[in-house]
């Protein structure tokens, strides 16, 4: 508790992926007022032509009502 799930096209470093991790991190220990030792971290690499599908749909259009931030594309339209 609690555990962020990063979903992004493939292509990062994984040097990027560490440096954004702990950044994450130190910001939900700051923010929802937990240990560090709490907090996960994971990243699930998409494919592009795969995002309409796995990702917008599901997490974005399916559940408008957990989203806190809305991406300014639809690549449905």
């Amino acid at each position: 508790m609690p555990h962020v799930i990063v979903k992004l096209y493939p292509g990062r470093s994984e040097e990027q992926k560490r440096r954004l991790a702990l950044e994450i991190v130190k910001d939900v220990v700051e923010i929802a007022e937990c240990d560090e030792k709490v907090v996960s971290v994971a990243f699930e690499e998409i494919d592009k032509k795969d995002w309409p599908e796995k990702v917008y749909k599901p997490d974005i259009m399916e559940k408008k009502e957990n989203l806190y931030v809305e991406p300014g594309y639809n690549p449905f339209e």
